[in-house]
């Protein structure tokens, strides 16, 4: 398979694994050049992980007939106008979560793409990895009966005591439910399918905020969304969840997931993670027991999702991690503030319908002839790949 060319665009917090992965691991990618407004952290990446390219701005990148996928990583509250850009240069797009600020502009973003027959997917990907997958294969195969709820709850007090630039995770596009929403969300629909409609209660406990890591320590920060957010989904299956992400609660785990059935009780790993451990309770064994992970991607794979679009992209099939995944999860999220403001049901109108689950290979990569083992008993296989994702 000849390799898909990517362009990455915002050198934050987040590109070091997605540099590390893109570079090292995934075999349907390179990287073949970098943007970021500081200049001096472009010529870091370019030197550390050996980048051909390091543009001297947005525009240029977009110009480049060598880049197919732009890889968005910045910040949450400028997704929408990069990737409108990156779209009308006609390149394919990978986006952090989230698609964008509003569901309005997300669905611009969605209709842009599909009119210019490109493709558009985006984070998060961790529902691709090891754990929820696995959890996925229990509920298809009935380990827990019919779906009939689920529980989801990410609690913390915020980014602002580790983060070195914390202040959009308060502003536009920021918040608990739209910073880590996606990836309980994500692993929700992924697991249940389409949400058809919710209600949310949403609170701000806290005007501001002060940074208390560095280097802004002391800085005050002043909150523009809601940081409590209170849901309850109703599923086309039957199946009713609930929700909760704070950035306003002391707690001494951040992270659950669990999912109820007819049959048993299914624990997912933190869907902010590719593996973890995941746990089943059925009524015959009175306890919950510890499943072995059945998949690929254990470890901190980012980019994933992105390995699968180039080879979506050159194999001619819809992507896992698209845009109707991304639009409906967005949907989701935005509503909860909706029907809080105007304390009401809302019906969902996205579309959204599961994607093929992950499958393991003997040999993880993508190899441009039939690849026939290594030539000596000790010879080793370097890197990695998407052989997990087959159709």
């Amino acid at each position: 398979m000849e390799k898909v060319k990517i362009g990455i665009l915002g050198l934050g917090a987040i590109s070091g694994i997605y540099l590390k992965n893109l570079t090292k691991l995934f075999r349907e990618v390179e990287v073949w050049g970098i943007y970021d407004l500081i200049p001096e952290k472009v010529a870091a990446a370019k030197e550390a992980y050996q980048i051909p390219r390091g543009y001297s701005s947005m525009e240029e990148m977009m110009q480049d007939p060598e880049i197919e996928i732009v890889l968005n990583l910045t910040r949450p509250f400028e997704h929408y106008e990069t990737t409108k850009a990156a779209l009308r240069a006609g390149k394919h797009v990978y986006s952090e979560k989230p698609l964008a600020a509003t569901y309005e502009e997300g669905c611009e973003l969605a209709a842009l793409a599909k009119e210019k027959n490109l493709m558009l997917g985006g984070a998060p990907d961790t529902f691709l990895g090891a754990g929820i997958q696995t959890c996925r294969k229990l509920i298809d195969d009935g380990f827990i009966g019919r779906p009939v709820g689920a529980s989801a709850r990410m609690i913390c007090h915020g980014h602002e005591t580790w983060h070195p630039s914390p202040e959009f995770y308060y502003q536009n596009g920021g918040g608990p439910m739209m910073d880590m929403g996606p990836y309980y969300l994500t692993a929700l629909v992924n697991l249940l399918g389409r949400a058809d409609s919710l209600t949310g209660v949403v609170s701000k406990s806290f005007e501001t905020r002060t940074i208390t890591s560095a280097p802004l320590y002391g800085r005050e920060i002043q909150v523009e969304v809601p940081t409590h957010v209170n849901g309850i989904l109703q599923f086309a299956n039957g199946a009713v969840a609930t929700i909760t992400t704070t950035f306003d609660v002391y707690y001494d785990s951040s992270a659950s997931l669990e999912i109820y059935g007819t049959k048993g009780t299914l624990r997912a790993p933190d869907p902010n993670g590719f593996g973890g451990p995941v746990t089943l309770l059925r009524p015959e064994d009175g306890a919950f027991r510890e499943i072995p992970l059945v998949f690929d991607y254990k470890e901190n794979s980012r980019g994933l999702g992105l390995a699968d679009m180039a080879k979506a992209l050159r194999e001619g099939r819809a992507l896992r991690a698209g845009s109707e995944q991304t639009l409906h999860v967005l949907e989701i999220m935005t509503a909860f503030e909706k029907s809080s403001r105007e304390g009401r049901r809302i019906l969902l109108e996205s579309p959204y319908e599961r994607r093929d689950a992950m499958c393991s290979e003997k040999v993880r990569g993508i190899f441009s002839k039939p690849f026939s083992g290594p030539k000596r008993r000790d010879e080793k296989i370097e890197g990695g790949g998407t052989g997990g994702s087959c159709p």
